[in-house]
């Protein structure tokens, strides 16, 4: 009985042990990323440095209920500030088209061109199934060195941690960020993903596909 008693008090121990470590994984990758971003992350038009391509992070244009992705607004309406301010000459569109029903950029590429952005400013890039990939896409396909990413503040974070890493100057700009119960769950979520990055990154994960190279203008 004693010894019984005794493995269960272990088993305990390792448990408290694993989750403890897990939170502190957690909280020294968010640290990470953060610290990296500081400095290069922009939310007025008139603050941010001129680039002559931007690279516009993909998203699903429609929640499973039928709405508007608010995310997906806000980034559109921001590539939109950026070109119309004269801060970026061209856009990249990279997204998820990993499905013939399920096409990110062609999508976004179409509300761009409704708010006036001409569609030869825009480039299209299907490949973009992770941040990590439209990121290192961008160089490899596109020859971008220098970039501007534009999605929301937590995953512009990301993704120019990711630039600095593979030797890419990145500046971020800002989206709308989203809040109540979306933006909450959505928080907690880009906690997970950037342990994930960073392992992936250290593992050295590459893009799904690269392909040929795209000149941009």
């Amino acid at each position: 009985m004693k010894r019984t008693r005794g493995i269960g008090r272990w088993i305990k121990r390792m448990l408290w042990v694993l989750v403890i470590s897990l939170l502190l994984v957690v909280l020294i990758s968010n640290r990470l990323v953060i610290r990296k971003a500081e400095g290069s992350i922009y939310h007025s038009t008139e603050e941010i440095p001129y680039q002559r391509v931007g690279l516009l992070l993909g998203t699903a244009k429609y929640l499973v209920d039928g709405r508007v992705n608010l995310y997906y607004r806000y980034r559109i309406d921001a590539a939109v500030q950026l070109f119309d301010s004269g801060k970026i000459d061209y856009i990249i569109v990279s997204g998820d088209n990993s499905t013939p029903g399920y096409d990110e950029p062609t999508t976004m590429k179409r509300d761009l061109v409704e708010r006036g952005i001409p569609s030869e400013r825009i480039y299209l890039d299907y490949a973009g199934f992770r941040t990590l990939d439209s990121m290192v896409r961008s160089r490899e396909i596109f020859g971008q060195q220098e970039i501007t990413v534009i999605s929301q503040r937590f995953h512009v974070e990301r993704a120019i941690y990711i630039a600095h890493r593979k030797g890419i100057e990145a500046v971020g700009f800002c989206a709308g960020d989203v809040s109540g119960y979306s933006g909450l769950r959505n928080s907690l979520r880009e906690r997970l993903a950037r342990v994930k990055m960073i392992l992936d990154l250290l593992f050295g994960k590459q893009p799904r596909f690269l392909g040929d190279p795209v000149t941009i203008g």
